[in-house]
């Protein structure tokens, strides 16, 4: 299947009531590669389809390699020369490459399983195809030409890949001017033209690069924007720290006090590292102001006594 989901419909409205709904597992599905929307009445005629092969005993797994096969026999008809015959097996080898998502949903073994499967067959068929085509090539007067093709299945593989990446990193890299689907309509077309096929794999090439840079920009952007969002969220906390600190600092020197905040944990690190005389003299003076306090408390009581004695009625005022 082209875009890598079996048993995941692209086409959205009423028709979708009779499609059979994947599981929320189903739906989880690896990575897929370039994804083409169908029309509604495309998607309703193929699911047709789908449910007769379904009721013929035909299972996605074999529509995935039928279509490897085909892909196989348009590499070895294009590398022999045979253009017409390789369209032709090019076509349906894209029909294939359809039908075996719709036959997994009408048959309701949709999975992660075939979904990896269909991804790998679509790298291989990619292989196969344009593999014949640097074939032909090299068999024929300028097998330096053979180049272009091996570079447009670099660039589709990049073009893969970076959507591969990104949705693994939570980024969307869909989209670009030239998905597998447009690639292979895009050889199919250049094959008919096959006098300036030079050219139009030139051309296929650079758009196939153009594809790939418009993927690395988008999900560039992304990341940047998540950064950005990052960053911005930090710096307010750490902005409203500061304030908070500066305003509890400020607020005893704009009121005319100087607040002095020591913890015990301080003090008792201060005085373990003073010398043993400076420790002897604040041990002796909190003494000498003990005994002093004792005193003058001894003093006030013996006054308060005698006052209380010199005061005392006698015993004819009794």
């Amino acid at each position: 299947m082209i875009d890598g989901h079996r048993g995941q419909s692209t086409a959205k409205g009423k028709n979708d009531a009779a499609v059979a709904t994947p599981s929320a597992q189903d739906l989880e599905l690896e990575t897929p590669v370039d994804t083409v929307e169908a029309p509604k009445a495309t998607f309703r005629n193929g699911f047709l389809i789908g449910k007769r092969l379904v009721g013929l005993g035909v299972t996605a797994n074999e529509v995935t390699c039928f279509g490897v096969l085909l892909a196989a026999a348009t590499g070895v008809f294009i590398g022999l020369g045979l253009f017409w015959i390789g369209i032709v097996s090019l076509g349906v080898g894209g029909l294939m490459d359809t039908l075996d998502g719709v036959v997994a949903k009408a048959a309701g073994t949709a999975s992660k399983k075939g979904a990896f499967l269909d991804s790998v067959a679509d790298r291989v068929s990619d292989a196969l195809i344009f593999g014949g085509v640097a074939w032909y090539f090299l068999a024929g007067t300028d097998p330096k030409m053979a180049i272009l093709p091996f570079a447009i299945l670099a660039v589709g593989s990049v073009i893969s890949y970076e959507r591969a990446k990104a949705e693994s990193l939570g980024y969307d890299a869909k989209g670009g001017l030239m998905e597998r689907a447009e690639r292979l309509i895009f050889l199919g077309a250049a094959l008919i033209l096959h006098v300036i096929l030079v050219p139009m794999l030139a051309l296929l090439l650079a758009l196939s690069a153009f594809t790939a840079l418009q993927r690395f920009i988008k999900v560039w952007r992304q990341a940047s924007s998540a950064v950005a969002r990052t960053e911005s969220t930090h710096t307010a906390w750490r902005t409203g720290r500061v304030e908070s600190r500066w305003q509890a600092w400020r607020e005893p020197r704009a009121a005319g006090t100087r607040r002095r905040t020591t913890t015990p944990s301080r003090v008792r690190a201060r005085r373990r590292d003073e010398p043993l005389s400076v420790r002897l003299r604040r041990v002796l003076a909190s003494e000498r102001s003990g005994i002093g306090t004792r005193r003058t408390s001894m003093r006030a009581e013996h006054r308060s006594l005698s006052r209380a004695g010199r005061h005392r009625p006698s015993g004819r005022d009794r």
